[in-house]
């Protein structure tokens, strides 16, 4: 399987990255709605690796 993602970020290469590729960054960022929240978040980038977020409700339903 392979996965593309692109987008264009009016930013600085390294810290879209560290945004990107780095569990605390990516918990603090990735929300569907402002009610939910990233628990917990894996990155292991090296091929064969895994990509994980979970976002779940803050209210916990």
């Amino acid at each position: 399987m392979k996965i593309t993602v692109e987008t264009r970020v009016k930013a600085d290469l390294g810290k879209v990255w560290d945004a990107y590729s780095n569990p605390a960054d990516i918990k603090r960022w990735n929300a569907a709605q402002d009610d939910w929240h990233t628990t917990s978040s894996t990155v292991d980038l090296r091929e064969g690796g895994t990509f994980m977020s979970r976002m779940e409700a803050k209210d916990g339903s």
